[in-house]
This record gives structure tokens, sequence and C-alpha cells, in this order.
């Protein structure tokens, strides 16, 4: 019984080891944001220096994922509406694991009125994060990320449109 006891502690304490330092986020609020670039049929090629100077929401999903369905609609009513006519705002929609025919068809049925990014390999959303969709990133003026969220609430996300807000209104970053 003892020897079973140690056995069990044992595994215990190598599966504990194995999974620490695993981070799924990759990027955090502080961090600047990395270069990237994304390529879409539809809405043209976009890099992360194509941000500079703007405020961007910057945004990773999938169309089988509900969390998802959820902050998309938030941004198409509401953030949208709030921020599509301001010169110094961006929101890049970033589809995870999915190509331009898959994001097409996608919004047929949605019909979004903002551009739909394909990230077929996880190319870009690797730069950010390992694992969990959605994941949404403020990112300032000066390529710092503000805030960096998993999953989607809509208390923090009002508290993100007044974070932009405050960002646009500012000549200077949002203190973190």
């Amino acid at each position: 019984m003892r020897r079973i006891l140690l056995m069990i502690t044992a595994a215990t304490l190598l599966l504990t080891a194995s999974c620490k330092g695993v981070d799924p986020d990759k990027i955090k609020a502080g961090d600047t944001l990395p270069e990237f670039s994304l390529s879409s049929e539809v809405y043209g090629d976009l890099s992360s220096a194509d941000l500079k100077g703007k405020v961007t929401y910057l945004c990773f999903f999938a169309t089988w994922c509900p969390p998802c369905q959820l902050e998309l609609a938030a941004v198409q009513d509401t953030l949208l509406p709030m921020f599509q006519d301001e010169e110094d705002f961006r929101l890049v929609v970033v589809g995870r694991e999915h190509t331009d025919a898959d994001l097409t068809e996608y919004n047929k049925t949605k019909n979004f009125t903002f551009a739909l990014y394909p990230d077929p390999d996880r190319e870009v959303y690797s730069l950010f994060a390992s694992e969990t969709i959605p994941r949404a990133y403020l990112i300032d003026r000066d390529g710092v990320v503000v805030d960096a969220a998993t999953g989607f609430d809509e208390e923090h996300f009002a508290s993100v449109l007044a974070s932009i807000r405050e960002l646009l209104d500012s000549e200077t970053s949002v203190e973190l």
C-alpha cells in the first residue's frame, strides 16, 4: 500500500512539474504587439505595421465557438457603431483555423459588416496564445497591449469600450 501511495505521489509531482511553465497567454497587457501579417483574398493584406498610430481592437474567433458568436455580435452591434467612423481606430477580426472560403460562407449567414481575416494555420494566433478562444486585445497607438481578454464577458467588454474611447480622446496611452 505504501508503495502505491509513493507511486501516486511521484506521478502527481511529475504531472504537476510538466504542467508548470505552460502558459497559454503569450501576449499580456503591457506587452508590445508582435509583428505579424494577414492575407485575405477578400480584404487584402494587413500587417501589424499598418496598425501603428491606431487604437486597435484585435480579436481571434472560430465559427463553431458559442462565446465567439457572442463577442462578434457585440462587436457588430455595439463596438462598430461607436467607433467605425473614428479615423484613429482599427478593428481586426481573425478567424483561427479558417480560410477565406470558410469565412465568406460563414458571413453569408451572419452578415457582419467588418472584415474577417483568415489564419488557417494559426500562424498569427500562435504569436498571441497557444489555446483558448475567443481572445481579444486592445492595443494603443504605440503598439502596447492595454487589455488582453480570454472568453467573452459583457461587463469586461463594456470596460474595453470605455478604454477605447479614452485612448481615442487622449494623445497618450491609458495607464495599465
